[in-house]
């Protein structure tokens, strides 16, 4: 077997790659607001005041980021609103008459085409595997993008400063795999994952998915989830025919190595809470309000 490759350090770690005063950081402190003060629905100018911007400055910044304005965010990912979330996919979006919005418009997601590694693959740790990494830019922080020559591995989100964190969480999962850094393998898949206007049915994103049989079957089963929509941790246990098990559901999905992609920040507990993600409960919150935006374009 091939030794585990320790990461070294490169240019890419040694610097900050997120460019000062992105969106998403200021994005990221009001989503932290609202996570802490739904309740008492925190008003534009208190959320500005909390993310030293300006109430227009953060209304401008805010929906270009989410496509959706700070107010109509907090009515679309409140834990309140998250409990009202059906096992049949209710939207994450209420009624357009609650938003404000003129109608349902075009509906935009991932095109995936996937296959899975044997159980054997598996059971190697990633033996024999060659695994491209890099590091990019994206609407939720710095991506760890991870790729084989079949497609796309590996997906994982990091805040500056992270970046050897991420990737030893990262490639323990596969251990035994030989890793190289290659951002000219990596960039593409970025293009292709963050910008909707790549996400095209007739070029498909081709996904390798390494983890075992059932959580294989959780992970197809998160792939089958559109976007604006959510399943129960129960209501993908009784799809994938294992219905007692909604508890290892739920380890599946924190186990999912492939993020936003395979879409386990979909799956919430039974009561309709957003409950934890790997990645961090604001990332996460982040994402679905994106996707609400995306939804609502």
């Amino acid at each position: 077997m091939n030794e585990p490759m320790a990461l070294k350090p490169t240019a890419v770690l040694e610097r900050d790659i997120t460019p000062e005063g992105s969106d998403y950081e200021v994005v990221r402190r009001a989503i932290e607001k609202i996570s802490l003060d739904y309740r008492d629905q925190p008003s534009l100018e208190a959320l500005a005041e909390a993310v030293g911007e300006t109430p227009t400055g953060l209304q401008k910044l805010f929906t270009r980021w989410a496509g959706l304005s700070p107010k109509a965010f907090l009515q679309a990912v409140t834990l309140d609103h998250a409990r009202r979330l059906l096992d049949s996919g209710m939207p994450l979006l209420e009624t357009s008459f609650e938003l404000g919005m003129s109608g349902p418009g075009r509906l935009h997601d991932l095109f995936v085409t996937h296959e899975a590694m044997s159980p054997g693959d598996y059971k190697t740790r990633g033996a024999g595997l060659t695994i491209r990494y890099g590091y990019h830019i994206s609407p939720f922080g710095i991506a760890l993008i991870m790729v084989t020559d079949r497609g796309l591995a590996g997906l994982s989100f990091n805040d500056p400063g992270e970046e050897r964190a991420a990737f030893a969480d990262m490639s323990g999962r596969w251990p035994n795999a030989t890793y190289v850094e290659d951002m000219a393998a990596t960039t593409p898949y970025a293009a292709r994952i963050f910008d909707p206007a790549n996400w095209r049915a007739d070029q498909p994103l081709r996904v390798v998915m390494i983890g075992t049989d059932f959580q294989v079957r959780v992970w197809e089963a998160l792939l089958r989830i559109p976007l604006g929509k959510a399943r129960t941790y129960s209501a993908i246990a009784a799809e994938i025919g294992a219905p007692k098990a909604s508890r290892a559901v739920g380890a599946a999905c924190g186990a999912n190595p492939i993020s936003f992609v395979v879409p386990c920040h979909r799956a919430l507990a039974r009561s309709g809470a957003l409950t934890g993600y790997h990645w961090g409960l604001t990332r996460k919150r982040a994402i679905l309000g994106w996707e609400a935006g995306q939804v609502s374009a």
